[in-house]
Formats: C-alpha cells, structure tokens, sequence
C-alpha cells in the first residue's frame, strides 16, 4: 500500500504564526513523515510564537520575510540556499487584509486595502515560486490554501474574497506554466477553523454551527484534516493532479 513518504524532502513553509495556524498543522504533518523543515514567518511580532514551533518540529531554519517586499524574498532565498540545495515542497499559507477592510460593505473597499488583500494574497505566490524555481525540479509540489468565499459570498470576508478567487485562478496558471517542469500546484479550500488570521472575521462561530448543523459530514474540520489532504497533494501519491482546489470543509460546500 502506498503511503505518503516524504523522507529526504525539503519543505518551505510560509505562514506559519502560531501553534493553531494550518501552515503549522500541515508542518507538523510533514515533518511526521520526514521531510526537511524550513520556516518563513512575517514579522517579528511573531517571533516568541514562531521559535518554539521550529524547535518542535527541528527545522532547518527559521527566517523572517516581509513578502510584500521583493527585496526581502530574494534575501529569504539567498538564506535558504545555505540550507537547502534544493526545494521538494513549498506551502503558502499567507493571506492578509487590513482589518478595517473586512466586516464592512464591500463596496467600501478602499483602494488601498484592495491592492494590499490581493499583493499579499495573491501576488505573493508568484513571487515566491518565481525565485525558487531554480532550487525546484521534477515532481515538486507547491500547495496554497484557499476558502469557499473565493466562489459564494461570505458575509464580512469582503475583500479577502475576492483575493482568494484570484489565488485560485492563480493557481490554474501557475499549474499550466510550471507543467512542462513536472512542477504541481495546487490548493486546499478549508472550511472555517479558529486560526489567528480568522479572528479577524466577524461571524465564525456562528458558521462553524451551521456547519455542524448541515454538513453532510456534521462537524467542523480540525487542523489534521486538513494536514491529511496536504500530505496527499504534496507527496508522489498525487503525481498527477496539479491546478485543483481541493475541498477539506465536511462536505459543506456541495451544499444549497
């Protein structure tokens, strides 16, 4: 039977903050199954949060970059390569708007906290792919995170989703361009879950009820379901799928 293993491989993980956070759930998973840890976090708030978390898991390296920044990940990747040699696996689970940009009318949406939702979110991944690329090689795997407010309207996730629509159709292109390289990208779409980034939002317990309530599955998904699908996409065990968004929400979105 075939199992995900991961033994030898490096693994970038972007977006790690805390202990609760999907990029350290889906770490961990990794980890589990032997690859090679390397942190990226965003700024040195994070940092008493961040430095345990790499302890735990035995990562290579922890090192902070401010993505909106192109300087700052090409530095990110000139420190990597005193680590890596090559780059296997890359998860970026990196999204931000400014806050006073969500839990309000979209039509309010300012110019700048658009531009900021969709250079974060979005941009970023190419960013990041781009100057990789030379660590990266055959039957890589590069996985983002996404949510279900990309494709219906979620009440005061606003901007955020028209990011994570974007972050999807960049997925597609990035699929088709990288292709020829037997490069893999693809995406998880997690239903809601009680993260850092999530508490921004107003209205989340009230959605993980109705989940409870009418998932197909009856429950809220945990950290481990979502680390679980990871470890398929990321591994040979999906080496033919590349440009999905692959649901991990107990089956609410196929719902009315």
């Amino acid at each position: 039977m075939m199992i995900a293993d991961l033994k030898g491989k490096n693994a970038l993980i972007l977006g790690v903050a805390n202990d609760h956070s999907i990029a350290y759930g889906i770490a961990k998973a990794l980890s589990g199954r032997g690859a090679n840890i390397g942190l990226s976090y965003a700024s040195t708030a994070l940092i008493k949060r961040v430095v345990p978390i790499a302890e735990e898991l035995n990562a290579k390296f922890c090192l902070l970059c401010d993505l909106s920044k192109d300087y700052d990940i090409k530095e990110l990747f000139s420190q990597i390569r005193t680590y890596f040699d090559q780059i296997d696996i890359i998860v970026h689970s990196v999204a931000y708007a400014p806050k006073d940009e969500l839990n309000k009318s979209f039509v309010q949406t300012g110019r700048h906290g658009f531009l900021t939702a969709m250079d974060i979110s979005v941009y970023s991944l190419i960013a990041i792919v781009n100057e990789a690329l030379p660590l990266m090689c055959e039957g890589s795997s590069i996985l983002t995170l996404s949510y279900y407010g990309a494709n219906k309207v979620v009440p005061n996730y606003g901007v955020m989703g028209v990011a994570k629509a974007a972050l999807e159709a960049t997925v597609r292109y990035l699929a088709h361009s990288l292709g020829e390289r037997q490069i893999r990208v693809n995406a998880i779409s997690a239903g809601p879950i009680r993260t850092l980034s999530s508490l921004a939002i107003s209205g989340l317990g009230t959605m993980q009820k109705k989940i409870e309530k009418n998932a197909p599955l009856g429950r809220n998904i945990t950290l481990d379901d979502i680390a679980g699908s990871a470890l398929y996409l990321l591994s040979d065990l999906s080496s033919a799928v590349t440009g999905e968004i692959h649901y991990v929400d107990a089956g609410i979105n196929i719902m009315a």
